[in-house]
């Protein structure tokens, strides 16, 4: 956790930094805990800038879906977005599924994506994974 801990706060110095309208690319998240990613989203949504998925976005990283307007995200090649339920992990370690954090999350996705995760059988413990033509029929492609 706390290699995650730092990459998120490393992206979120990075992303402090940079000038307007830049491009944030995300290369490879595995995701982590909620709230550093909403709060590193919410700064890009409030910047202007464009994110560029360039890689694997998974788990709390697929909030930039919904957090960041869907004219400002694109996607390359590499792009994986990886969807679950949400859960909860206690101070012994144990995961606990979080089944209204699931229905408030795959709400806040948009439309496409909503469809894509329900035509899947919606966001369960099993990762569901995004990408290729599918992906490119829901983000354009990067220019």
């Amino acid at each position: 956790m706390a290699i995650i801990r730092i990459a998120v706060a490393a992206v979120g110095l990075v992303a402090a930094i940079l000038p307007v309208r830049a491009d944030i690319r995300i290369l490879a998240s595995p995701g982590g805990e909620v709230g550093p990613f909403l709060e590193l989203f919410g700064r890009v949504r409030e910047s202007g800038e464009r994110v560029v998925i360039d890689g694997p976005c998974l788990s709390a990283c697929t909030l930039v879906l919904m957090t960041v307007p869907t004219e400002r995200i694109c996607v390359t090649r590499r792009a994986v977005l990886g969807f679950h339920a949400a859960r909860s992990i206690d101070r012994r370690g144990r995961i606990y599924a979080e089944p209204e954090a699931s229905r408030a999350v795959e709400a806040a996705y948009p439309e496409p994506v909503r469809r894509w995760i329900m035509r899947r059988g919606g966001l369960t413990s099993r990762l569901l994974l995004l990408r290729g033509r599918e992906l490119a029929a829901i983000y354009p492609r990067c220019r």
